[in-house]
């Protein structure tokens, strides 16, 4: 609905004539801003009309699309309050709260507000296009969210299979506590929740960015009903407590679908569980901007984009190896190639690509799928993970006939997956003429915009034994997040990519040839340009994306 005091307000400017706006009052529905129709107007400049509201009313004008606004304040907001009032909290203060406007005539119900938020609001003027491109983008509160999550039916072949479990002894206020649990792990975008049992406490944990924080504690007495819940919602046996077991939820919350992956394992004092969120709008496909520096993308992009041959990227569990390798895949992936994938499980649908689950309980492992993938007339084959030497048998022969394998493996560093792939038993010239790249990466916490300073604790000596030379350390800035709402007053939000990318050239297949170490590799690959991960990191540490201890503990130190 078009609220007449603003049909007031800006008829008032001359901006836009009242024939204009006349046929916009018309609009009676309650849950429609019909505002949103003035930008239709070409001759409607929204920027000097807030601009001169806010000079009229001496208050700020502020371009939303440049603003951040905090998780804390995003949690205020809630749809309801928003389509009545044209207004949502920007920042929060411990005594009051800064409301963003587009409609002046918003003013005259300051008392109503300061009610509604209960505390005292002050107001600054946004143009009406950054009004709604926010508006469009605002995740609804934690409250609604609980009220609005649909659980989505899984396909029959994903259900397990035996008697259906009744929800009777499952109470509302469980059902609901386990609804908020999910949503609030949605909107802090979590990666895992843990919900562990002890003697005397239950303890709920949610992972931010890489490292878990504990959420509120349920009473001891919702143990057992939430971990029931839990089950029956990812088709589990309630009954079965001595094994573990996995399972699948899907939901729909604030009208986007999410995966959960829900493990259960048997503790001393009860079953733990343990749930991995998808969100396919967190995934980041375009390569430019995971953390490759320019030389390391057009290393990584000669290894993937070859006809043939084995792209590696290694890392541990966490460290972002399948994001990477979606990046590579969804490049490649045209309309005129093949691509088929082993995944365990498959995180995301990768629209025109030929994903398959892996299920070792039918004998349907990552050798298994190869071998099947190669009657598939392939171009490209992604697989999982390499963990024995059958699959990297395989693998290895599919690059050598014509055909472009994208993997993984877990190793330290970039030349130490060519020792760990030779100690498995394949041969070196085998190897040498079937690898094309290995990349090894980590994340390191981004420091938090919102409270980014400089490190003044410290010393010039930590900054030098960090691996960082005299002349650099008394020149460089080393920033770090002092803490704040924005980021929980941990001083990071988000994370950064540190990589270390290892072409295999004529000089490293040389040293492949006579067996020659890691260390060698190593030394080889730096001098041919290569930056270890410990570089990558550093450097991130001088650009202020990341502090010199997440440098420090997400890379290893170099001898070299």
């Amino acid at each position: 609905m078009f609220r007449k005091e603003f049909a007031k307000a800006i008829s008032a400017t001359g901006m836009i004539p009242a024939r204009d706006i006349r046929p916009l009052l018309e609009n009676t529905n309650p849950t429609e801003i019909s505002e949103r129709k003035l930008l239709d107007f070409g001759f409607f400049d929204d920027v000097k009309f807030a601009r001169l509201v806010a000079e009229q009313n001496s208050l700020t004008f502020i371009n939303l699309n440049d603003a951040q606004v905090s998780d804390h304040c995003l949690s205020l907001v809630k749809r309801v309050s928003v389509i009545e009032f044209r207004c949502y909290a920007v920042q929060k203060t411990v005594n009051s709260v800064t409301l963003a406007i587009y409609d002046p005539s918003i003013l005259e119900r300051k008392n109503e507000l300061s009610k509604l938020y209960q505390c005292s609001v002050e107001f600054i003027v946004t143009n009406l296009s950054s009004w709604f491109h926010f508006y469009d983008q605002i995740i609804e509160s934690v409250d609604e969210l609980v009220l609005n999550i649909k659980e989505i039916g899984l396909g029959k072949d994903e259900k397990q299979e035996g008697e259906k479990i009744k929800e009777d002894d499952i109470g509302e206020d469980v059902i609901n506590y386990v609804n908020l649990i999910l949503a609030e792990a949605f909107v802090k975008k979590v990666s895992d929740i843990h919900l562990e049992p002890y003697e005397n406490f239950f303890r709920i944990r949610f992972r931010i960015d890489g490292t878990l924080q504990e959420w509120k504690r349920p009473p001891k007495s919702f143990t057992m009903p939430i971990i029931s819940r839990l089950k029956i919602m990812s088709q589990m046996d309630i009954s079965e407590r001595r094994k573990p077991q996995d399972g699948r939820i899907k939901l729909e919350i604030g009208g986007q679908p999410i995966d959960f992956r829900v493990s259960a394992l048997p503790t001393l004092f009860g079953e733990k569980i343990v749930i991995r969120l998808l969100d396919s709008t967190n995934l980041q496909l375009d390569m430019t901007v995971l953390g490759f520096s320019k030389k390391q993308l057009k290393a990584f992009q000669e290894g993937i984009y070859q006809p043939y041959g084995m792209c590696l990227v290694t890392g541990p569990t966490g460290s972002g190896k399948t994001t990477t390798l979606y990046s590579g895949v969804s490049a490649l992936n045209k309309e005129g190639v093949n691509i088929s994938t082993a995944e365990d499980p498959v995180e995301f649908n990768l629209m025109g690509v030929n994903q398959v689950n892996v299920r070792k309980e039918i004998g349907l492992n990552f050798a298994a799928a190869l071998k099947s993938f190669l009657r598939q007339d392939p171009d490209i084959i992604m697989v999982g993970e390499i963990r024995d030497f059958e699959t990297a048998e395989i693998a290895v022969e599919a690059a050598l006939t014509g055909h472009l394998v994208l993997s993984t493996l877990h190793t330290n560093d970039a030349p130490s997956t060519v020792t760990r792939l030779l100690n498995m038993g394949l041969e070196p010239f085998l190897l040498t003429g079937a690898l094309n790249v290995v990349v090894a990466q980590r994340l390191c916490r981004r420091i938090c915009t919102k409270c980014k300073a400089p490190d003044k604790d410290l010393s010039l000596e930590e900054i030098i034994n960090c691996g960082i030379s005299e002349n650099s350390a008394k020149k460089i800035k080393i920033m770090k997040g002092k803490g704040c709402a924005t980021c929980h007053d941990t001083g990071y939000k988000g994370r950064v990519a540190i990589y270390e990318v290892m072409p295999i050239t004529p000089g490293i297949k040389e040293i492949m040839l006579k067996n020659g170490t890691a260390d060698e590799l190593k030394l080889q690959a730096i001098k041919e340009g290569m930056k270890t991960l410990r570089m990558s990191a550093l450097i991130k540490v001088a650009n202020g994306l990341t502090t010199l201890s997440e440098a420090v503990s997400n890379s290893a130190s170099d001898k070299f």
